[in-house]
């Protein structure tokens, strides 16, 4: 199983540089095994022609490794905070892909213009808020992970950063991980996930395809409007659901 799953994170990580979301190093995909909950993330700083399936690192949900000897990515206190909060995650990738990533930096969620967009994420892409430099230098990476919970979830009671770290927390959801499976975290760059590496690997795809589409639409009509959202519920769940009837069974 540890094979396996080491391989699939392989073959997600190249899809990424394939589809030209990733230059020299920058991104990362990682996959997990709930049942016993490992792992498995790019080794850092390691140049993906160079990178093998036996590089992959397997650690726990902790982040004790369990087999490799390269280091992890540094962004594994972003993937493992988000696996901690949503179980229904089975991958989760990060990029720098240059037109997602524009959103990113201007701070700006990507509206939902047509169906394209709307056939994969249900309304816009989230932008999370500037981390404060409180939390970059506390443990900017596991913050990175806790802004994007922040901004899917609304916390009530005023929950402390020390009880957001790493858990599952009870709050009143405000964005659903599944329905809208990426956000771009403001000033930096986008992440995406899904029920597999493979999956989340497909979802950058379309997020990049999508900011690029966003940001060709406002160039032609600065007053351009989000589409309905009838047609935006039309799209979405004729791929999506129980009652979702888009391609084969």
């Amino acid at each position: 199983m540890k094979e396996e799953l080491k391989q699939k994170v392989y073959d997600a990580n190249i899809e990424l540089v394939k589809n030209g979301l990733v230059i020299l190093t920058w991104g990362n995909v990682s996959g997990i095994d709930r049942e016993d909950g490992i792992v498995a993330i790019k080794p850092s700083g390691v140049d993906y022609a160079k990178l093998t399936p036996e590089d992959i690192v397997l650690v726990d949900l902790n982040g004790n490794i369990v087999e490799g000897k390269l280091r992890p990515s540094s962004d594994l206190p972003t993937h493992l905070a988000l696996y901690n909060a949503w179980d229904s995650i089975g991958g989760v990738v990060h990029t720098h892909s240059a037109n997602a990533t524009s959103f990113a930096q201007a701070c700006v969620e990507i509206p939902c213009f047509g169906t394209t967009h709307a056939d994969h994420f249900h309304g816009s892409v989230p932008c999370t808020r500037i981390l404060t430099k409180e939390e970059v230098e506390e443990a900017y990476e596991l913050n990175t992970g806790n802004v994007i919970i922040e901004r899917f979830k609304k916390i009530s009671g005023g929950i402390t950063q020390e009880e957001l770290s790493g858990k599952i927390i009870e709050c009143e959801a405000e964005l659903d991980p599944v329905a809208v499976p990426g956000v771009l975290v403001a000033g930096h760059a986008p992440f995406t996930w899904g029920p597999s590496a493979k999956k989340a690997v497909e979802n950058a795809i379309a997020l990049e395809q999508i900011a690029l589409m966003a940001m060709n639409t406002r160039l032609i009509n600065p007053k351009a409007e989000t589409v309905p959202q009838y047609v935006l519920d039309k799209h979405y769940f004729r791929k999506h659901g129980a009652n979702a009837y888009y391609g084969q069974n």
